[in-house]
């Protein structure tokens, strides 16, 4: 490939495919404002964050892009879940720096994608981690629980309505 054919590449093709549907840009605020509420009421009951950044993307396309395959329960919990385990794994055996946090991303990445569980926001995972120095109970509280709360408020609001139809798969 030459360097004119590179770069063409980058030009793209046409315009963007993203209908605007006001509808469901309504259902996919309230359905975010909903999962996030949820985890932020249960982060001022009780001593625990239940909230990290990450989660905001995942509700994103939880509610925004339901019918994606990198939306789909199976992603969402699963790619957090890897991503974090990936990055707590390399933050105990090797520290906090920038290339722990680097292999963290690259690997987290890897990971997802052997398993069918890509979702893009996860990917984070391994930097809020590390760079916060958490510890191995961050796996389940508030990934794991957050990431399913996430999940049962997309179906909860997502099946609400009667022109989305939420997972369209599990495994």
């Amino acid at each position: 490939m030459d360097a004119t054919e590179f770069f063409t590449k980058m030009k793209g093709q046409g315009r963007s495919p993203l209908k605007v549907v006001p509808r469901n840009a309504i259902i996919g605020g309230i359905g975010g404002f909903f999962a996030i509420g949820v985890l932020a009421m249960l982060t001022n009951w009780t001593s625990n964050l239940w909230i990290m950044a990450p989660f905001g993307a995942s509700c994103v396309l939880a509610f925004g892009l339901w019918e994606a395959p990198l939306s789909q329960p199976r992603n969402i919990i699963g790619g957090h879940f890897i991503s974090t385990f990936v990055g707590l794994a390399l933050l105990h055996l090797f520290g906090q720096s920038m290339w722990v946090m680097a292999t963290g991303v690259g690997l987290a990445i890897a990971m997802m994608m052997l398993t069918k569980t890509t979702h893009p926001p996860a990917g984070a995972d391994p930097l809020v981690v590390i760079a916060a120095g958490s510890g191995w109970s961050f796996l389940l509280m508030p990934v794991l629980v957050g990431s399913v709360i996430i999940v049962l408020a997309a179906l909860l609001i997502n099946n609400l309505d009667h022109g989305r139809r939420y997972p369209t798969f599990w495994w």
